[in-house]
């Protein structure tokens, strides 16, 4: 038995700390933060210390990123399931004894800081499940599937009771892509889908007889109700619930191709989009740099998800693909509901933009998840023959 190492380029060989390293998926997250500096100084170089702080965030996010990137799958998979129970135990403390700030308890005071336990969830969940299905690799059955359904809403619906709707959806996509991954029957995907996309229909045709003033939804919280509600029709509360969505779509339809030009978004920087720096950032990316701005954005974001996806295919073990995988649609899952809920497709639920958007957590989350990726690719280095 022979072991081959790849010969290492020019680069690695300079700078030993990139031995290993994934150079296509550098390249791709160069591009996307590159973008997200340039965008975060056009729109919000009038808004405080935004743009320094985001950088700062961006440096923190590559610490973590080479970090984790340090750690090889098998220790990955070893650390899934205190991950896993730690993360679920913290979400029970917020239960207990979270802090609560403008009606939802997410935050937990741990003397040193203040933490968010949901964030830890969006990388425990897809390292516990794919720990869980490479234990039972060869040998599934229909229980395995359900006993992974169970670990994986047990911390969401913690979530959801927060409530904190964007990051349960995160979470649940997470593991929801590990399941699939793992070779979960059409049979048992299809009834679900066409449930829901029956219910997406049946709301959008009786929308103005379900948002009655007074009708209760049983299973969501009012305001989610309202968000659901203003994105059916934005119009009927324009300085209020609908504000966001329909300045959102303003700043957008302005932009045209070519945009109003680096710092000249007039929707941006006279306020009318009030969370221009984080959640709504596309909106003022969109009206500065038109939609050149946009495609180049959505080719990177391409260019990210196809690379990591062909890393998580000759992955060497099932976990790494499971994890890969899940990791990867991740980033997908982000821009597509960022994107979504800015355009007035989907309801409004506080995801951010990867790399784009201000946030401190959520980029150290970017940054882990990256780290996994890069750590996926280093094992690929040992092949045996």
């Amino acid at each position: 038995m022979a072991v081959v190492f790849d010969r290492p380029s020019l680069w690695q060989r300079v700078l030993p700390v990139f031995q290993g390293f994934d150079l296509p998926l550098a390249l791709a997250v160069s591009l996307l933060a590159g973008m997200g500096l340039l965008v975060m100084y056009s729109v919000g170089f009038d808004h405080g210390s935004r743009f320094a702080d985001h950088g700062r965030n961006m440096l923190i996010a590559v610490g973590v990123l080479f970090f984790v990137a340090q750690v090889p799958p098998q220790r990955l998979m070893a650390l899934a399931l205190p991950l896993y129970l730690g993360g679920v135990l913290l979400l029970l403390g917020v239960e207990l004894f979270g802090i609560t700030r403008k009606g939802a308890t997410r935050w937990l005071d741990i003397q040193v800081t203040v933490i968010q336990p949901s964030e830890l969830m969006k990388i425990a969940m897809p390292l516990m499940l794919g720990w869980w299905f490479q234990r039972r690799e060869g040998q599934l059955r229909p229980l395995d599937f359900l006993a992974a359904g169970a670990l994986l809403l047990v911390p969401v619906a913690l979530i959801i009771k927060q409530p904190d709707l964007g990051t349960s959806l995160l979470v649940l996509a997470s593991g929801l892509w590990v399941i699939y991954f793992a070779g979960l029957s059409w049979k048992l995907i299809l009834p679900p889908v066409v449930l829901g996309a029956v219910g997406i229909i049946t709301l959008v045709i009786m929308g103005d007889d379900w948002c009655q003033p007074g009708l209760d939804w049983q299973v969501l919280h009012d305001y989610q109700k309202q968000r659901v509600c203003t994105l059916l029709d934005p119009t009927k509360d324009p300085l209020g619930k609908g504000f966001h969505i329909i300045q959102g779509m303003i700043a957008i339809g302005s932009g045209g191709v070519w945009g109003k030009g680096f710092m000249q978004g007039t929707q941006t920087h006279l306020e009318f989009i009030p969370e221009r720096t984080t959640d709504f950032i596309f909106a003022g990316l969109s009206e500065e740099f038109g939609l050149v701005g946009v495609i180049g954005l959505l080719l990177a974001f391409v260019f990210l998800i196809f690379r990591g996806l062909a890393i998580a295919m000759e992955a060497p073990t099932l976990f790494s693909r499971l994890v890969g995988g899940a990791v990867t649609l991740n980033f997908f899952v982000y821009a597509f509901v960022n994107m979504g809920m800015v355009s007035g497709i989907l309801p409004v639920v506080g995801v951010p933009l990867p790399f784009i958007s201000y946030g401190g957590t959520a980029m150290v989350t970017l940054g882990a998840g990256l780290g996994i990726l890069m750590s996926i690719a280093r094992s690929k280095r040992l092949v045996q023959t």
